[in-house]
């Protein structure tokens, strides 16, 4: 069953089980217009996370209502091998690094 709409949770991509959790929903801010939403990860027992921001969805940049985000575990599963193929090591310490997500969760 799909996990639309929740929170938070736990997937697993590879051998390594990872942490995710909706950190922003879609939001106007004056200087940049409509930014998407931030999906935060963490693999177990790691320390480096990453953070996924997502476009703004596009039925607020036609000015209609905002919904709920809608977050599954297969687009964070995505993300999350979309940002380890572009050289997140989770292993490593530092900073969250940002992955921006096109608009097909990749």
């Amino acid at each position: 069953m799909s996990n639309i709409h929740k929170q938070s949770g736990l997937v697993t991509v590879g051998d390594s089980q990872y942490e995710w959790e909706l950190r922003s929903e879609p939001q106007w801010a004056e200087s940049e217009g409509w930014k998407g939403m931030t999906v935060a990860l963490l693999r177990k027992h790691t320390q480096r996370g990453a953070l996924l921001e997502f476009p703004p969805p596009k039925r607020l940049l036609k000015g209609m209502q905002r919904g709920r985000p809608q977050v599954s575990e297969a687009v964070v599963m995505r993300g999350i091998q979309a940002a380890l193929d572009a050289g997140w090591e989770p292993e490593s310490r530092g900073k969250p690094m940002v992955f921006m997500v096109d608009a097909d969760g990749n």
